[in-house]
């Protein structure tokens, strides 16, 4: 009976140290410290924002600016958590991921928006743009507010168009000089209509890989080239498995700053304010870096690598412009009247002699190899 006594008082012991020390949390009413850990136990808003290029790109590099400038004009109320490199999810997987809820934040590249309206369509063509300030016209003019108007009702909320450069072309097997230098080349591309036959006019293969799985792709040989912004290809270190570059300035690679409207729409006004306010912060940031870092780019190629650089001269970029016009008079029709009326509007407006200058105009070498 003693013993029986003995284990009793042993369980009650123990029950109340659990009580005391243990679970007092549920039963005190002594707020836990404010801090960055443990804010948001019961009221901070976690914001999961996925993209799939690396931290010190353009947009990797805005990402994590909006993602501090959010959390600090919100208190710590609001706190954005970035995931690079397709770490949650890939190329392919992000804009369902993104209107399924799984995610709440994403910045695709434009090209990838096709999909969902054929107006999108025309950031891809080539030589839509002439200079940065064409590009910044069309995604912040008229052209932007009516393709992100267009987002809403597939349960998407467009936030702002971020910058990364325009896109040149590397490749394993020689300079590229003339339209013909690719044929039968097989090149990556993003998923995109327009793109796909832009390779097929200029009678080559193109190939939709994932970003994260280009490289790979280049190193196997698999496929021959790929077309990128200076940036990308000095970030991803594609000059390890490509020989040849060339300063074509052809299209424009930027991207869509997307967030899930049902999300969107369950935020309270001031904290949709603050994130109007950090993404224009951020934005005006990734306009002008994005210009300065393929500059710097483009220059530590030149320095610190084998590849062969090659810029298109004035009547070398005319026969490219004649080649590809068969891209832009297919898709019109596609892309609708009215959308290519104010892409025209922006092509009278700016040439190659305005505007911030591209990475072609600041090159001093036609060739240049180290």
């Amino acid at each position: 009976m003693k013993k029986l006594f003995g284990i009793f008082i042993f369980i009650i012991s123990g029950y109340s140290a659990a009580y005391l020390f243990g679970f007092s949390g549920f039963h005190f009413t002594k707020e836990v410290p404010f801090d960055d850990e443990q804010t948001g136990m019961k009221e901070q808003i976690i914001i999961r924002f996925s993209h799939v290029v690396s931290e010190n790109t353009p947009k990797g590099l805005a990402a994590g600016r909006f993602a501090d400038l959010v959390q600090k004009k919100s208190n710590n109320r609001v706190k954005v958590v970035v995931f690079p490199n397709a770490e949650l999810f890939s190329d392919e997987g992000e804009l369902s991921a993104l209107q399924s809820g799984q995610v709440q934040m994403i910045a695709p590249s434009t090209s990838k928006l096709g999909t969902l309206s054929p107006e999108w369509l025309v950031l891809d063509l080539p030589y839509a743009f002439s200079s940065n300030e064409a590009v910044k016209e069309a995604y912040e003019g008229e052209i932007g507010k009516v393709l992100f108007a267009d987002l809403k009702k597939q349960n998407i909320e467009g936030l702002a168009f971020w910058y990364n450069g325009f896109k040149q072309m590397t490749t394993m097997k020689g300079t590229i000089i003339h339209p013909t230098d690719i044929k039968g080349q097989v090149f990556r591309i993003m998923p995109s209509k327009v793109i796909e036959k832009q390779y097929e006019v200029l009678e080559a293969a193109p190939r939709p890989i994932p970003f994260d799985q280009t490289y790979h792709n280049l190193e196997k040989g698999t496929i021959d080239g790929e077309e990128n912004t200076i940036s990308n290809i000095y970030s991803k270190k594609y000059y390890h498995v490509q020989k040849y570059m060339t300063i074509t300035n052809h299209a424009y690679l930027g991207y869509a700053v997307l967030m899930n409207r049902e999300f969107w729409n369950g935020l309270p006004s001031e904290i949709q304010d603050i994130i109007r306010e950090a993404m224009v912060e951020a934005t005006d940031w990734n306009w002008q870096y994005s210009i300065d870092l393929n500059d710097s780019n483009l220059q530590q190629l030149k320095e610190n690598t084998s590849m062969q650089i090659y810029e298109l001269t004035p009547e070398d970029e005319t026969e490219w412009r004649n080649k590809l016009k068969k891209v832009e008079q297919h898709f019109s029709p596609i892309i609708g009247e009215s959308m290519m009326e104010r892409l025209q509007k922006i092509k009278n407006k700016f040439d190659r002699r305005s505007g911030s200058a591209l990475p072609s105009d600041r090159a001093t070498e036609s060739i240049c190899s180290t």
